[in-house]
């Protein structure tokens, strides 16, 4: 269970009741092989990685809004830095708990690296709502330049603090980007060759009908 009372999405006693071909056991417990990497994942091991991870942004959420709470509104420079850090900081929160809660979607299960990049992903998208005025977000304050040149300067450097990762964690990020590319593309020409099928099942059932 996370710290906001949020429960694993499959349980063991779920996992042991399933009769999902994709999800095995052995002695070290159930796992799958992930979508996105094709890699061994254990459920308790990426369940732990995920506690972890919350604790460790819970932490410095609670912080950071101690610190804003106390810095003077004539700090300006100080105070995006904080609000900037402090946004990354809640996306990633809102993404552990999605993910931990999420008992519907295997492809949520990955490894810590692959996960870590998925946040990247997340968070640059998040950025450029933000910076198109498409989400309000209670970090950013009535001008919000400076907070977000912050979060453009440090997002990296903060998620690998708080995952404890290297450096090199993100650099395969393009890989399963890749991959995912591949795997959509694969579900797309499957899809178009069942339609193609129906279609000309259709076909040769009309045409039986008026012989």
């Amino acid at each position: 269970m996370l710290l906001d009372g949020t429960i694993r999405g499959f349980t063991t006693e779920r996992l042991s009741a399933t009769h999902e071909p994709r999800v095995k056991c052995d002695s070290g417990g159930h796992y799958l092989y992930t979508i996105n990497e094709n890699v061994k994942v254990y459920f308790e091991d990426y369940y732990r990685f995920l506690e972890r991870t919350e604790m460790a942004a819970q932490k410095e959420q609670d912080r950071l809004s101690d610190v804003i709470k106390q810095t003077h509104d004539e700090r300006v420079e100080t105070l995006s830095y904080y609000r900037g850090r402090k946004l990354i900081v809640d996306l990633l929160l809102r993404t552990v708990r999605s993910f931990y809660g999420d008992g519907t979607n295997l492809g949520v299960i990955m490894s810590p690296w692959c996960f870590g990049t998925v946040v990247l992903e997340k968070l640059e998208i998040y950025k450029d709502q933000v910076t198109k005025g498409e989400i309000e977000d209670r970090n950013i304050p009535e001008y919000p330049y400076f907070v977000l040149r912050y979060v453009n300067e440090i997002y990296r450097s903060t998620l690998l603090d708080l995952f404890s990762f290297p450096e090199k964690a993100f650099s395969m990020r393009w890989q399963y980007t890749e991959l995912l590319k591949r795997y959509s593309q694969v579900l797309t020409n499957v899809t178009e060759s069942l339609e193609n099928v129906l279609t000309l099942v259709k076909k040769y059932g009309t045409q039986t009908k008026r012989s």
